[in-house]
């Protein structure tokens, strides 16, 4: 058995207090994932559903508080093609499931659990879910200031 000084003492507690964030960050990734009721929320459109999960001011200049909830869409539903033009900038995050994305002038594209994309004020987007399970966009929405 090899002697355990200072330095190899030092060495273990500094390498395990490196790795606990690390052990942290992985389980929480898993239980990111809400589960949501039939009838949480608002009706948005058939299939889609909105739950608020809340606000906080906003640390960017340009804008004075940021809104987060969750677009939930069953397995084929999509956006509307007629909505409104966005009237604030917003960042989706694909919580679950994969989505057709359409925005007005680009060809249609994929985004995968796990991945983003953004949206601008005066734009449009039409999300469909292409998944064979229930689809989760967490949407945070940027109010200017």
């Amino acid at each position: 058995m090899e002697d355990i000084n200072r330095r190899s003492t030092l060495t273990l507690g500094l390498a395990t207090a490196a790795a606990i964030p690390l052990f942290a960050f992985a389980r929480s990734a898993g239980a990111a994932i809400p589960v949501y009721g039939p009838n949480d929320g608002s009706v948005l459109s058939p299939g889609v559903r909105w739950v608020d999960i809340g606000e906080v001011e906003s640390q960017i200049a340009a804008y004075k508080k940021v809104t987060f909830g969750d677009a939930i869409y069953e397995p084929g539903a999509a956006d509307p093609v007629d909505q409104p033009l966005m009237d604030k900038d917003m960042f989706c995050y694909i919580l679950q499931s994969d989505f057709k994305v359409q925005k007005a002038g680009i060809a249609a594209y994929i985004v995968k659990q796990g991945e983003c994309y953004t949206c601008g004020k005066g734009k449009s987007d039409q999300g469909t879910n292409i998944g064979s399970g229930i689809g989760i966009m967490r949407v945070a929405m940027f109010e200017p200031a």
